[in-house]
């Protein structure tokens, strides 16, 4: 009778066009990576969030505006779940690689025969189920606090979805960019964290002055929030077919070059 060793070298297992176990088998780690420390990865970004809505909602009522046609917590909500929900898209394959990379055991990611946009995509479906379970607990935890009115679910779900694969892509680009932890703080410190606050959030567009009200439509982090907070309320400061528009542009781009660095090795093939 042959071992099992001698079947399986007799009979390989066939890899098609997709290796869906591979995928499969990559999410898995992905998912069960950050649900291994969940206190830092699920609970801690609940928690910021909900000292968030409780401080800033109780300092600016006086900044949101008549026009909105809400009160400020119910205005604020919906903006920091969506800052909170890309933020953590961002950092889990971003700090899944630099990990693998730092301690050089990135090669069972590129050992196996997975294809460049396979890599890709276990990468961004584990990013997106993390942001997705901080966004069901974090709407729970608010609901708590406010009601808040769901005007066009179709606009949660678009924004949403396309607002966490475009960070999710971006966390992937950093992530294999960066060669030790400090070059990703410069990324998270000086790109993420500043267009994440000036994004929106805490403010109403027509509270600034002209010039920053222009300045801020240029940052794609403001169209992900407004395009997702006016899918909660109802309202929103700019047109919905411009942020889809944009943020799907964008999508595409930072999709594509985070195929080529992964199809070509960047900073992981040596």
């Amino acid at each position: 009778m042959s071992t099992l060793s001698e079947f399986s070298a007799l009979h390989p297992r066939q890899i098609g066009r997709c290796n869906t176990v591979g995928i499969i088998t990559l999410i898995q780690k992905e998912v069960g990576r950050f649900l291994n420390v969940y206190m830092q990865t699920i609970v801690a970004p609940v928690m910021t969030l909900m000292m968030f809505f409780a401080v800033f909602g109780l300092s600016f009522r006086q900044h949101v505006g008549d026009e909105t046609g809400v009160s400020a917590l119910v205005f604020l909500a919906p903006g920091l779940l969506m800052m909170t929900m890309i933020q953590n898209s961002f950092a889990n394959p971003a700090s899944s690689l630099i990990i693998a990379k730092v301690q050089g055991n990135i090669v069972d990611v590129l050992m196996p025969p997975l294809a460049a946009w396979e890599i890709l995509i276990g990468l961004m479906v584990g990013a997106l189920l993390r942001s997705l379970l901080i966004g069901v607990l974090g709407f729970g935890m608010i609901s708590f606090a406010v009601s808040l009115p769901v005007h066009s679910i179709a606009l949660v779900l678009a924004f949403g979805l396309l607002g966490n694969f475009l960070m999710a892509a971006l966390g992937i680009i950093a992530g294999l960019w960066a060669e030790k932890f400090d070059h990703m703080a410069t990324v998270t410190n000086f790109i993420v964290t500043p267009l994440t606050f000036l994004s929106g959030t805490f403010y109403a567009l027509s509270a600034l002055p002209p010039f920053w009200q222009g300045l801020a439509q240029f940052n794609p982090f403001f169209y992900m929030i407004d395009g997702f907070r006016s899918g909660f309320i109802g309202f929103a400061e700019t047109d919905h077919q411009v942020g889809l528009i944009m943020i799907t542009v964008i999508d595409i781009l930072l999709v594509l070059f985070a195929w080529i660095m992964l199809k070509t090795g960047y900073k992981t093939k040596f």
